[in-house]
């Protein structure tokens, strides 16, 4: 597990150790949306590592349906601590001030008020660096006479977030989703798809190095090292932008990596 932050070892740390491995690293972002951590800071270090045969796979931003779905086992696991149901949800992502950085909350958003039938209203907020926040949003949906508006955290691990939301005046607050079997089962798909790409000739640049995006027909294709940001897990150093996402990398043999 490395980290881009924070904690240690870092993501750059651990791929200096593989330098002239011959298998290679499948460098699996472990975060929920394409900031800047995702986009920007994860190929980064990965393009500046030398000698390092590497991919870079999606992060989770493009698994809405299955993040939707932890997400309303998380929301079942709450309300049965509570002894009822939820009559409306804030759903509180990290946030991200990137173009496109939150599209990944609001599929989740989506696909977890699918999954409650449609008559229960769900509303996308954010903890930091985006519009509303999740006070704000709580506070809207009583204001419209709901009374049990439970906080689905769309955050990966406890950390600062996630202690801020009991604040939010929330019936509810669901547990973060990283150790959700589902997320699991994410990550391991993205390894999967990192390997295979790996060891197809001519597909990466002469440094081996490159990042694996989904297509619309969910292929992969590739594209230069480019951006990713939001989240936190603790309270962070001081910075010019959030920082903290969590970041995983894999090789074949198993090692790990998380931010």
């Amino acid at each position: 597990m490395g980290h881009l932050d924070v904690q240690t070892p870092s993501l750059a740390e651990l791929l200096t150790r593989l330098e002239g491995a011959e298998d290679g690293a499948v460098v699996v972002p472990l975060l929920l949306g394409d900031g800047y951590h995702r986009a920007v800071d994860v190929p980064g270090v990965v393009a500046a590592a030398p000698g390092v045969r590497a991919v870079v796979t999606p992060g989770l931003s493009g698994a809405a349906a299955t993040v939707g779905l932890a997400l309303h086992r998380r929301l079942r696991e709450a309300e049965e601590r509570a002894a009822d149901r939820a009559d409306a949800v804030v759903m509180a992502a990290a946030g991200s001030t990137r173009p496109g950085g939150n599209d990944g909350a609001l599929a989740a958003a989506a696909q977890l008020e699918l999954l409650l039938g449609g008559g229960v209203p769900v509303r996308t907020a954010y903890c930091s660096a985006a519009r509303p926040t999740v006070p704000h949003a709580v506070a809207e949906l009583r204001a419209e006479g709901y009374r049990r508006v439970a906080v689905a955290a769309h955050l990966l691990a406890p950390g600062r977030f996630t202690a801020a939301l009991p604040a939010a005046g929330a019936w509810a607050v669901t547990a973060p989703l990283a150790d959700h079997p589902l997320i699991a089962r994410a990550v391991l798909r993205r390894y999967a798809l990192g390997q295979r790409e790996l060891t197809v000739a001519g597909k990466w640049s002469p440094r081996g190095r490159g990042e694996l995006r989904e297509s619309e027909g969910g292929s992969p294709a590739t594209e230069p090292p480019s951006a990713s940001c939001t989240c936190c897990r603790s309270p962070a150093r001081s910075s010019s932008r959030p920082r903290g996402d969590h970041v995983r990398s894999s090789r074949p043999r198993g090692d790990h990596v998380r931010s």
